[in-house]
């Protein structure tokens, strides 16, 4: 059949209809008498849950001994127990059509889990001797040693993590938030005794959040918990240090360089705020204005119009202590310095001038949507669930975040570009060859050249 004239096409993109309500499910939260928090919510749209346990300890307190610890520690921990070796916990989780796995950021460690409700009780008896009977075979310890060393290689060529690690290094200096990785030489000198012991000292029901959301009910699922976890043995646990920041004497510039790159990453940088801070919300608007979304004015500005780069993007990033706000793009080696023109162009124009009602109303719509989006499967809603209670954000900060959001005005956007889009002190990070972006650079300020392996050049 013929398309149709393209005079009776439509001839505007219809309306949206307005946003449908979340209909939050009643969750359960309640603390063992071991201290163990627990929080559960019923979801029955499949026969299946999901479930992170937490551990609020993860790479920042253990900074001073090894680096990465907490990550290698939770990594290594999955590989066998007193009671079941590597392989019988790959068997035992096949049987059971589960999945499992465990890692650690700067501030958490956690083991996540999901399967077939008809196995809960199975496969949450496999997560609690993980949690508190992991025995750490040495020769795993070995192989995961092995390619954590072999991915380190990797990463000290990939302009992304030279750049992320160079800017958290000049935002954070000496505190943990200022490494993100070991180097080889950390790696190769760790000890199964260190991961034993961090495991012992953190990996306390006291310490920990279980998170879990799928088929079942609650009071049932809390009577399998108590049995699976209700021994676990109590005990003392350390924060993790938090020393002085480094102070940013205005805008400066760090060159990594990487020799015979033929393009360039771009970091940009200031210290923010957490999640706790009144002013998130506020923020987290701004940004995806800025450059947090497909259709912000970075994207419009280098991607669409200058055509510098593929994927610009920006974010505010939140932990625990303290978060810094970025902006990234990889461009060709002839456009350092006009990309950079670009980014502060915007930034500035965030800072004087209102949004438009049409672009603010956009900017909200977007967040609430992704909001939404991220609460349609069990995955999001435990990760969301999980992140406000480890946050200890108020009780009713999920179901009231939507109407929060849609509250905002440009003037609260104009006040957190303000406030934290610090165009003056901006830290600059560039990866790529020095001979090639060197002059670009210096347009910005007197580069600070450093290697691929973070000394000074």
């Amino acid at each position: 059949m013929a398309s149709a004239p393209r005079s009776e096409l439509p001839a505007a993109v219809p309306p949206l209809t307005p946003a449908r309500p979340v209909i939050w499910p009643p969750r359960v939260h309640k603390t063992l008498s071991n201290g163990l928090e627990v929080v559960l919510v019923e979801s029955h749209t499949i026969p299946k849950f999901t479930g992170e346990l937490f551990f609020r300890s993860g790479n920042a307190v253990a900074i001073a001994k090894a680096p990465g610890l907490a990550d290698m520690t939770a990594t290594v921990a999955r590989t066998g127990t007193l009671k079941r070796s590597s392989r019988e916990i790959e068997e035992d989780l096949r049987r059971m059509g589960s999945d499992l796995s465990s890692g650690a950021g700067a501030d958490t460690s956690v083991i996540s889990f999901a399967g077939l409700v008809e196995f809960s009780n199975g496969l949450l008896g496999l997560v609690s001797e993980l949690a508190q009977q992991a025995n750490f075979p040495e020769d795993e310890f070995e192989r995961e040693r092995r390619q954590l060393i072999e991915g380190l290689r990797i990463e000290r060529t990939t302009p992304g993590f030279l750049a992320s690690e160079r800017l958290r290094r000049v935002l954070f200096g000496a505190h943990p938030y200022g490494t993100i990785s070991p180097t080889e030489v950390q790696v190769t000198s760790y000890r199964v005794e260190q991961l034993k012991e961090f495991y012992q000292r953190y990996y306390r029901p006291g310490n920990a959040l279980l998170v879990m959301v799928g088929d079942f009910s609650p009071q049932a699922m809390l009577a399998q918990i108590e049995s699976a976890f209700g021994s676990w043995a109590s005990g003392p646990v350390e924060e993790a240090p938090d020393p002085a920041l480094p102070e940013l004497p205005g805008r400066r510039v760090y060159l990594v360089h990487l020799p015979g790159s033929v393009q360039t990453q771009i970091s940009v940088g200031n210290r923010a705020i957490t999640r706790k801070h009144p002013d998130w919300l506020r923020l987290t608007l701004a940004n995806s204005i800025y450059g947090g979304a497909f259709n912000s004015r970075l994207v419009m500005n280098i991607r669409e119009e200058k055509g510098y780069t593929y994927s610009p993007h920006s974010g505010a990033h939140p932990m625990r202590q303290h978060g810094y706000f970025s902006i990234g793009a990889a461009v060709r080696n002839d456009v350092v310095a006009a990309t950079l023109t670009e980014i502060f162009y915007e930034i500035d124009r965030m800072r004087s001038t209102p949004v438009g009602e049409e672009e603010l109303d956009d900017a909200r719509s977007y967040l609430t949507g992704v909001f939404s989006l991220g609460l349609a499967t069990q995955d999001g809603l435990a990760g969301q669930l999980a992140t406000s209670t480890l946050e200890k954000l108020p009780d009713d900060y999920l179901e009231t975040y939507r109407e929060r959001v849609l509250k905002l005005t440009s003037a609260d956007v104009l006040d957190a570009a303000q406030k934290y889009f610090d165009s003056a002190h901006a830290q600059i990070v560039i990866v790529g060859d020095r001979a090639e972006i060197e002059s670009q650079a210096a347009q910005f300020g007197k580069p600070e050249v450093y290697d691929a392996q973070g000394n000074r050049i």
